[in-house]
């Protein structure tokens, strides 16, 4: 597979459209939003340059930009053997957009959907070839992070997930698990209730959010500390996340805490708004 295309182009679009670019792909990527096209064109043009200047690349950052197109017309994609959704985490509006791709796509092109927490069989079953859909879960920042998650359903097709397995694996050059079609998969399933936990105890005074987070990174050596990483992921979509881990196992470690869901309902999703459980306005 070598023509690619991605939905959506927030940030974690944006970088998969970037990492398939720089494998050599033929990229095309659609938003509903012209103004988020020239967002991720303006990132993406800055994370290459800065990668450039670092020598980190084996060709000029022009050349990979140049195998990229921006489109807000979904039916730029009818050639596409391969279309990655990275759109916003509500399994209403993916399963929209596994329809329309269904009369878009020819029949034997793969559908992934890049969800962190939706069981994929539900986002499958809208698709009239529910064989070719599976899961492909990456990690923010995807141009940096190594790893991505393939995640066959009950529907797909076995040589669909070695196919996208491949892919990921030769052409993105990511490093590939293998997860069981549960909602969290592997990752998020060990790593959600951690940042929760980090959430409640801020909640309920056992420390300040700094010492929190400096705890976690001085203490267990994690790169970042749990508060900062939820307002770099975001708090709405912590939120999504959390509530669609919690109705597929009804385990309490998976509830939203009351402090996210103030956070979110006052508008304080984390960076990109400007302020989460930190001040990013300066």
């Amino acid at each position: 597979m070598n023509r690619l295309g991605v939905v959506g182009c927030g940030v974690m679009g944006a970088g998969i459209a970037e990492v398939g670019a720089k494998g050599g792909c033929d990229v095309i990527v659609v938003d509903a939003f012209p103004e988020a096209l020239e967002r991720a064109q303006g990132r993406m043009a800055a994370s290459l340059a800065k990668a450039e200047a670092a020598g980190k690349l084996g060709e000029a950052a022009d050349a990979i930009l140049a195998r990229i197109r921006w489109t807000t017309d979904l039916t730029a994609l009818a050639d596409r053997e391969i279309v990655t959704e990275a759109i916003r985490e509500t399994v209403e509006d993916k399963i929209s957009l596994v329809k329309q791709l269904d009369d878009i796509l020819a029949a034997d092109a793969v559908i992934a959907t890049n969800t962190s927490s939706i069981p994929v069989a539900q986002i499958a079953a809208a698709s009239s070839h529910p064989e070719r859909v599976l899961g492909t879960h990456y990690f923010n920042p995807v141009p940096v992070m190594p790893l991505v998650e393939v995640v066959a359903c009950l529907q797909t097709d076995p040589a669909v997930a070695d196919r996208t397995h491949e892919f990921c694996a030769d052409v993105l050059g990511k490093k590939v698990i293998r997860a069981t079609d549960r909602s969290g998969f592997v990752v998020n399933a060990l790593l959600v209730p951690y940042l929760l936990d980090a959430i409640r105890s801020l909640e309920n005074g056992i420390a300040t959010k700094e010492d929190i987070d400096d705890g976690m990174v001085g203490g267990c050596g994690m790169p970042m500390g749990p508060l900062r990483l939820c307002d770099m992921i975001g708090l709405d979509t912590m939120l999504l996340v959390s509530e669609s881990l919690y109705a597929e196992h009804l385990e309490l470690r998976f509830a939203p805490p009351a402090l996210l869901k103030r956070h979110v309902e006052a508008g304080m999703f984390g960076r990109k708004s400007g302020r989460g459980f930190y001040d990013y306005s300066a």
